[in-house]
């Protein structure tokens, strides 16, 4: 723009520049506005408006290449922003108004209280997201996936609920979406604490943290059935197994439990009893020998149970009990099974 001017020495003529914006940034932000926007050019001194499309937009100019601007409100969509000053109005550049991003959901909803663990984000308008927020706790990391989807590595919590929010340059969603952390189980006992090989006992295991189990393991081998009766006991099915001893633990979504003991017996097997008679009025002490009777739990005379005390896992003394004369089955009881018998004779009187 020129413009003439008279004096002394003549007319003089000087030139006001069109001014010229280089950048905007941000060049996007929340339809809401409220947002500082800073425009770099040259040719702004004097400035008397600056517009986003149609709507002029409150400003401060810093210096003559600088001004910022408080973005108004609009609509989704792109507009033109330019400064006005004495030398005209500049060209425009564009500025994008975006839409909040919305969450819908969160897949796992429920972690570790450690975090680390990778959750899916589902919704709309996540297109160039700066955070995904879990509480107050930021991401360790994530990455967008597409506009309806991120990834996210869950940060360190405490347990209990928090709020799961993301941020755009259109905004932080604002939907009510939690996440749980959870604390790991704590298995304290287990009872039964040993059975068959062949599994197919039930276990009843107490502890803390258990109500969202999703396995329950014997050594290696999971157990296929198993019930949550409440957030500090289960009862399982027992998974076979080998002889021996194995760890058993609990896993949830918040970490795997520490470890108890459970034992796999084998049937015991008794091989001798000395003496193998006596009278029909019992109180006969028999030694049993066998394999596996460490763990007796009964020694049965036909159906009658008799006292007895574990000298070895090979040896056994009993007592017999009263019966009629003749052969009884005698028979070694464990959480591993039930022996194979051996015939106890009682003799009755000699006949006159």
């Amino acid at each position: 723009m020129s413009s003439p001017f008279s004096g002394a020495g003549g007319t003089v003529v000087y030139t006001v520049a069109t001014p010229v914006i280089g950048s905007v940034v941000p060049n996007q932000g929340p339809v809401d506005g409220g947002n500082t926007v800073t425009l770099t050019g040259t040719g702004f001194t004097g400035a008397t408006s600056v517009n986003f499309g149609t709507v002029a937009a409150a400003f401060i100019a810093v210096s003559a290449t600088q001004v910022t601007a408080i973005a108004p409100a609009a609509p989704v969509g792109t507009v033109n922003v330019t400064i006005t000053t004495p030398g005209g109005t500049s060209a425009g550049i564009p500025y994008t108004y975006v839409a909040a991003p919305v969450l819908s959901s969160v897949a796992p909803a429920q972690g570790p209280l450690a975090g680390g663990n990778s959750v899916t984000l589902s919704g709309t308008g996540f297109t160039g997201a700066v955070s995904v927020h879990f509480g107050v706790n930021a991401a360790s990391s994530f990455t967008v996936v597409s506009p309806t989807q991120l990834t996210a590595s869950v940060p360190t919590g405490g347990p209990g609920p928090v709020a799961v929010t993301v941020t755009t340059p259109g905004g932080t969603s604002t939907q009510a979406v939690s996440y749980y952390y959870l604390g790991a189980p704590v298995l304290n006992a287990i009872s039964a604490g040993s059975g068959q090989v062949a599994g197919g006992n039930s276990v009843t295991l107490t502890g803390t943290n258990l109500l969202q189990a999703t396995a329950v393991r014997f050594g290696a081998t999971a157990a296929t059935t198993y019930t949550i009766v409440s957030a500090t006991e289960i009862r399982v099915v027992v998974p076979p197994g080998a002889a021996g001893t194995v760890p058993v633990t609990v896993t949830t979504p918040g970490g795997t439990s520490n470890s108890l003991t459970y034992l796999y017996l084998d049937v015991p097997v008794i091989t001798g009893l000395a003496p193998g008679q006596g009278p029909p009025a019992g109180g006969t002490t028999v030694t049993i020998t066998g394999i596996g009777l460490t763990y007796a739990t009964a020694v049965l005379f036909a159906a009658v149970p008799a006292g007895f005390t574990v000298v070895s896992d090979t040896q056994l003394t009993t007592t017999a009990p009263p019966g009629a004369a003749g052969a009884v089955t005698v028979r070694v009881v464990t959480p591993g099974g039930t022996s194979i018998g051996l015939p106890y004779t009682r003799l009755g009187p000699p006949g006159i």
